[in-house]
């Protein structure tokens, strides 16, 4: 997955039009790709108990076709695609560019925000273990003696996903586009071989179908929404990858290709139910003839396999975002490619998602099991992006209340009607992403507010860096030491005096002869121009200032930023400048503004956070460390 900026869209060619189209389809179209596989039999089961009708077959399809029309087509692939922060999507991205305006409802702005994220992260948990368990269930109807090996199975293909990780994709990644392509016109030709098994089928284009089955059926036509909503996992995913491939050509390869499939597919499963009930146990597989079950299992696999890949990758390039805009601690983050900055493997991440995802795999051990417990945090996560949507066009493109009110209301009533009918599933198993979710928001909101009473703390001791340079350039016979060579300290507060420094001149009693204080700031858009990337302030003859500007999807690599500053006439060589940090030992306190357990956790993340000189990429032999005791 790139995270490089994508080509002005006005002057795209053709054909790189068509490998953007071609690449977002393994990417963007992974997890809504492989939807046919439980959806329409998840949704059949409430409405089994006594035989199920041909009027509600055709509803059923009718509500998956308009769910993929409204809330995909319409609010993702038509609006949402618009609302982007310098080209990026997703609710972190949505989040950053909201704060810029954000008119004192700054903390439901940023809980929301949280809230998205840590849903995506659970469906990021969720996705990899449903979509193999339903793959790799095929093998049932190639072989019912498989039976008992599909958990075994699906664990093996998961462990093996997560330990290539850090490898990197990028070599087998440009199949990723053609595969998911092909798995997209394999099932539309199922779709299309069997609806002349009923032609009424039909009828499911007609939105009558739909409503008034809502009408009639009462209690079940609300559970029945809850599976329904299946159909349209992975469209957040449309917005979170926005920037990778760029609205046309994630909007050409849904009504070209994704859209068409989905829709033919669905429509020859509801064809072949109509024409034959018995095949209600598992409509998708047996659409195929009995010779072609085994390549079609092996196909499903790899479009499974490709889409839990494209939702962990997504979980990376989320948590670099939320380490970035400060609502995580630093984590250490490689790079499994020398030229595409996109493709990134978080360990900790990695473990964490592994962790849950075999967890799941052994606890439901069924497809079935687990798709009650999926839909909970997609509909949580688009409900968020709705309400941010609302603030945006309100905001940003200066929409009148009634307007904003008429356009996104309807969407809003309809996914809290979705997320109702899904919280009727806690019970069965939709406790899990509610857990996992609240956990992920937990921990955000605690790294973001401990920083900031860290902070509040800190400044009451901190000495103004104005005064200090005047005092200590004054020359006296109490004046520390000069020494050869430059020093970097390293401080998030621009305006003190770094703790670091007044360590160094109370312990070593030197003062280098020339002296940078610097500060590295993640901005609120995805990248800054390298011709912006820093601001230079001269303090005096010893001292000066440095401010290095970062987007929330960039690597902070600071000496390769500081090489530049050399063009500013800011001369030192890297092999004889030192490079100071400030490291922080932390002691809870009952009265810091935060609960003690809160206390206890912020500690414990800060103490997991990756050392600031690799996450900054600084000289290993350059750098020295200097702690003091901070109560919080």
């Amino acid at each position: 997955m790139s995270e490089e900026s994508h080509p002005n869209e006005s002057h795209m060619t053709p054909r790189k039009l068509f490998y953007l189209a071609l690449g977002s389809v393994g990417v963007v179209y992974g997890d809504i790709g492989t939807s046919p596989l439980y959806a329409f039999r998840e949704a059949l089961k409430p409405v089994a108990h006594d035989g199920v009708t041909r009027f509600e077959v055709i509803s059923l399809i009718s509500l998956m076709i308009w769910a993929l029309t409204i809330i995909v087509t319409i609010k993702y692939v038509l609006f949402l695609l618009r609302a982007d922060n310098d080209g990026e999507g997703g609710t972190l991205s949505l989040l950053a560019l909201l704060m810029k305006t954000a008119n004192g409802h700054t903390a439901i702005l940023m809980l929301l925000g949280l809230m998205g994220a840590a849903l995506f992260l659970g469906d990021a948990m969720i996705t990899p273990a449903l979509s193999v368990l339903s793959a790799v269930e095929g093998l049932k109807l190639v072989t019912p003696s498989l039976a008992d090996y599909i958990v075994p199975i699906s664990v093996v293909i998961l462990a093996l996903l997560f330990v290539v990780q850090s490898r990197g994709t990028g070599a087998v990644a440009k199949f990723f586009g053609p595969i998911t392509a092909v798995w997209f016109l394999v099932m539309a030709a199922a779709g299309i071989s069997h609806i002349s098994d009923d032609y009424g089928i039909l009828a499911a284009f007609n939105p009558y179908y739909a409503v008034s089955f809502l009408l009639h059926e009462g209690f079940y036509g609300v559970v029945v929404l809850g599976a329904v909503f299946l159909t349209v996992t992975g469209a957040e995913a449309l917005y979170a990858d926005l920037g990778h491939f760029g609205r046309r050509p994630i909007q050409w390869a849904w009504f070209l290709l994704v859209f068409p499939a989905l829709t033919l597919n669905y429509l020859g499963q509801g064809a072949l139910v109509l024409g034959n009930p018995m095949t209600m146990s598992d409509p998708f597989y047996l659409m195929y003839p009995k010779w072609a079950l085994l390549p079609v299992v092996i196909l499903a696999t790899a479009a499974t396999i490709i889409a839990s890949q494209a939702v962990i990758t997504g979980a990376f390039s989320m948590v670099r975002q939320g380490i970035n805009l400060g609502f995580l601690p630093r984590m250490e983050i490689l790079f499994t490619s020398e030229t595409n900055t996109g493709q990134i493997f978080v360990p900790s991440v990695n473990a964490v998602l592994f962790i849950g995802v075999i967890f799941l795999v052994l606890s439901f051990k069924t497809s079935d099991a687990l798709a009650t417990a999926y839909g909970i945090s997609v509909t949580g996560a688009m409900v968020v992006t709705s309400i941010m949507a609302f603030e945006f066009v309100r905001a940003r493109w200066n929409w009148s209340l009634p307007v904003a009110v008429i356009a996104l209301a309807p969407l809003v009533v309809l996914e809290m009607i979705f997320l109702g009918a899904n919280l009727l599933k806690i019970h069965d198993g939709g406790y899990i992403p509610i857990m996992i979710a609240t956990a992920f928001t937990v921990v955000m909101w605690t790294w973001r507010r401990g920083t900031a009473i860290l902070m509040e703390k800190t400044r009451h001791t901190d000495i103004p860096l104005a005064s200090f340079v005047s005092s200590i350039e004054r020359k006296s016979e109490h004046s520390p030491a000069q020494v050869p060579g430059t020093a970097i300290f390293l401080t998030s507060d621009p305006e003190s005096a770094p703790a670091a420094l007044l360590h160094n001149l109370k312990h070593n009693h030197v003062l280098h002869d020339r002296n940078v204080i610097l500060t590295i700031r993640t901005v609120n858009k995805p990248r800054v121009p390298s011709q912006d990337r820093y601001r230079v302030e001269q303090i005096s003859e010893r001292f000066s200032r440095v401010e290095l500007l970062f987007g929330f999807m960039e690597s902070q690599n600071v000496s390769q930023a500081l090489a530049t500053l050399r063009k500013t006439g800011l001369k030192f060589d890297i092999m004889s400048t030192s490079f100071y940090l400030g490291r922080r030992k932390l002691v809870p306190d009952a009265k810091s503004g935060m609960p003690y357990w809160q206390d206890r956790l912020y500690i414990a993340l800060a103490n997991a956070a990756a050392n600031p000189s690799d996450y900054f990429r600084l000289p290993a032999n350059r750098v020295v460390e200097l702690g003091s005791h901070v109560i919080i």
